[in-house]
C-alpha cells in the first residue's frame, strides 16, 4: 500500500509539472555527431503544452565531402522549474552524402532525443536554449550503425 502511494504521488507531481510548450520555434542546432559536424536549421510546432515537433535540416562540407539530412523528432516535454524544462522523444533522419563529388550515398536513420532547455519567454524574451543529443542508428548507406553526439539550440519563438 505505501508504494502505491508513492507511485500515486511521483506520477501526480509529474502531471503537474507539464512544461508549456511554445507554439512556434526557430533558429539553428549547433554540434554533430562526428560525421555531421555543422549547423542546422531548426523548427519546433507546439501541438499541445506538453507535445511538439521539431524538424531540423542540416549541412555540413569540406574538402572532401558535402552532407545533408533532415531529421524529424516529436519530444514530450516537462517543466523542472520556472522555464527549465527537459524533453524526450523518438525520430527519424534521412540522409544525403557525396564524397569527392564521385562516391553518392543515401542513408535512413531511426532513433530519438533527450535534452534540456531554457525557455526566456518566462523572463519576457522570445528565445529557447536547449543542449541535447540525438542518438540514431543508421540503416543504409555510407554510415550504417549508431551516431551519437551533442547539440547546442538557440531558437527564436513566437
Amino acid at each position: 500500500m505505501k508504494r502505491i502511494f508513492i507511485i500515486s504521488i511521483v506520477l501526480l507531481a509529474g502531471y503537474c509539472s507539464q512544461a508549456q510548450v511554445n507554439p512556434h520555434a526557430i533558429g539553428l542546432r549547433l554540434g554533430g555527431d562526428g560525421d555531421v559536424n555543422g549547423a542546422e536549421i531548426s523548427y519546433q510546432h507546439g501541438f499541445s503544452e506538453t507535445n511538439r515537433l521539431e524538424m531540423d535540416l542540416g549541412f555540413d562540407s569540406n574538402k572532401n565531402d558535402n552532407r545533408m539530412f533532415l531529421a524529424g523528432i516529436y519530444h514530450w516535454n516537462w517543466n523542472i522549474t520556472s522555464g527549465l524544462n527537459w524533453y524526450v522523444g523518438p525520430g527519424a533522419a534521412i540522409g544525403f552524402y557525396s564524397y569527392d563529388n564521385s562516391d553518392d550515398h543515401f542513408n535512413i536513420g531511426l532513433g530519438g532525443q533527450i535534452g534540456i532547455e531554457f525557455d526566456f519567454n518566462e523572463l519576457n524574451a522570445p528565445i529557447l536554449l536547449s543542449i541535447d543529443t540525438r542518438p540514431m542508428w543508421g540503416f543504409i548507406g555510407d554510415n550504417s550503425g549508431l551516431g551519437w553526439g551533442a547539440a547546442l539550440g538557440i531558437r527564436y519563438t513566437w
